[in-house]
Parts: C-alpha cells; sequence; structure tokens
C-alpha cells in the first residue's frame, strides 16, 4: 500500500504488478480512494525526476512519451495484465527466465521475495500456491512461442 500526501489530499493505491524494464516500465495499481491510481504514478514519477535533475544538474523531462493509464473493469483482463508485465523481460529477449529478473515483484509473487511493493491479499486470493502462477505466466509464454509467424503481427498490435 503507498499513501503518498501532496497538497492536503491523500491517495491511497496498492501496487498489484510492476517491471521495470531498461526502456520503459509497467505499474499496475489498485486505486483505494476517490483520486484516479494515475495521479499516484505522476507525483512519483514527477518526484523522481526533479531529484535526478537536481542531482545530475540538468533540466528537462527524463521519460520518453507520455504516461499512459488503463482504466481495468475485467478480472480476466487484469490477470492477463499481471502476466504479461511479469512476462516482459523474456518475451523481451532480457533474460530466458523469469526468475533471472529482479526488477520486478514477479518474485513476490511466486514466494521467492519478501518485498513491500506487492498487494499478497489480492496474489493469494487469485493464486493461493506460487506454482499456479508460475504456470499460469509460462502458458502465456508458450503459447507466444507456439503462434504461427504469420498471425502473430496482427495479434500483438
Amino acid at each position: 500500500m503507498l499513501r503518498l500526501k501532496k497538497y492536503s489530499v491523500e491517495l491511497s493505491v496498492a501496487v498489484v504488478a510492476y517491471c521495470l524494464m531498461p526502456n520503459h516500465y509497467h505499474f499496475l495499481l489498485r486505486q483505494d480512494a476517490l483520486d484516479a491510481a494515475g495521479l499516484v504514478a505522476q507525483r512519483v514519477f514527477n518526484s523522481y525526476v526533479k531529484m535526478f535533475n537536481k542531482r545530475y544538474d540538468r533540466t528537462g523531462t527524463l521519460f520518453e512519451g507520455r504516461f499512459k493509464a488503463i482504466h481495468v473493469d475485467r478480472e480476466g483482463y487484469l490477470l492477463h495484465l499481471c502476466r504479461y508485465i511479469h512476462a516482459n523481460p523474456v518475451k523481451d529477449g532480457l533474460v530466458p527466465r523469469l526468475e533471472d529478473w529482479p526488477y520486478s515483484n514477479y518474485h513476490e509473487w511466486i514466494g521467492a521475495r519478501r518485498g513491500s511493493l506487492v498487494d499478497m491479499a489480492f496474489v493469494t486470493a487469485n493464486f493461493p500456491q506460487p506454482d499456479l502462477y508460475r504456470q499460469f505466466v509460462q502458458d502465456y509464454l508458450d503459447g507466444r512461442a507456439k503462434m504461427p509467424k504469420e498471425i502473430k503481427p496482427y495479434l500483438l498490435r
């Protein structure tokens, strides 16, 4: 659970899934208050950019492109997003196994690490045993590998 206070407004969100990649990042947040979860990302990353610019005596934007927020209103899509986010390092060819990528909370989901940036109540409600999630993600990766080359570009848009 993240609680951020700024301008006398408290934002409360839970981190469901995240993955930091060399050229982008994914955060899946659950909104626990009336304020939009996108405000949390905006405030966190604006603060980070200000700190980074000050430390390295630079100005301007740090991240390329605009921040995108997507409202998720279906449970099946929510669970798919979790595995999509966690599968990124293997999907993009950065590591052969997800366990080799330390920059996500996949390790918390499978019980290999005890971190604080994860909503474990959500994880255990949907995957009571870590191996169930491990297999859920692996099924996605295996399905992508078996996809015919001719159809892959159309389905991955």
